[in-house]
């Protein structure tokens, strides 16, 4: 079953960005991190592990790089993509919801 994985994953890469983002020092009682940012840098990491499953997938290819590399770099680019899929929906859901709210 993957969705412990990637339940973890996304926490992790969550608390990643969250650190990242409260070290650019932003003052006040509602400091934290933009919501925005934090979705663009899971984006952004979401990019380069596929970027990387490609590159070992070559690198393979050309016999320079071990099938398990090769193997984990995949698991790990569809672990983040399935990740930012799941957000999306969310999202996709919670803006739906309040579109239909009444006013």
């Amino acid at each position: 079953m993957v969705a412990p994985l990637i339940a973890a994953k996304a926490y992790a890469a969550v608390q990643e960005a969250a650190a990242g983002a409260g070290a650019a020092g932003v003052a006040g009682p509602a400091a934290g991190p933009d919501f925005g940012q934090m979705v663009n840098q899971v984006i952004g990491q979401t990019v380069k592990d596929s970027r990387n499953a490609e590159a070992q997938m070559t690198a393979q290819v050309q016999g320079k790089a071990n099938l398990v590399d090769v193997v984990t770099a995949i698991s790990s680019a569809q672990t983040s993509l399935s990740t930012m899929i799941a957000v999306r929906d969310q999202m996709i859901a919670s803006y739906q919801q309040i579109m239909n709210m009444a006013i």
